[in-house]
């Protein structure tokens, strides 16, 4: 199934996926840490499941990755809006 989420996201999740890996974690470990199934983390992954802001950060600290850090790559193209006249 192709994921219908941005390359911003897409780069979140595969940054998330690899530090799990890396730290040779199981879904099925950061699952139970979260009180959550398996399956939760791998329709997370496979971009079946898009992640609130707080999963986010609960996710990140648990496989050791500082979220400030991954957000700040978020976005950078993105130029602020100019208040409408009145």
């Amino acid at each position: 199934m192709a994921s219908v989420y941005s390359d911003d996201y897409q780069r979140v999740i595969r940054a998330l996926k690899k530090a799990r890996k890396e730290r040779r974690i199981t879904q099925a470990q950061l699952a139970e840490a979260l009180g959550k199934p398996q399956s939760f983390i791998a329709k997370v992954e496979s971009g079946e499941r898009r992640l609130d802001v707080v999963e986010f950060v609960h996710l990140s600290r648990l496989v050791g990755i500082v979220p400030e850090v991954v957000l700040d790559g978020i976005g950078k193209n993105i130029r602020l809006l100019e208040p409408a006249d009145k």
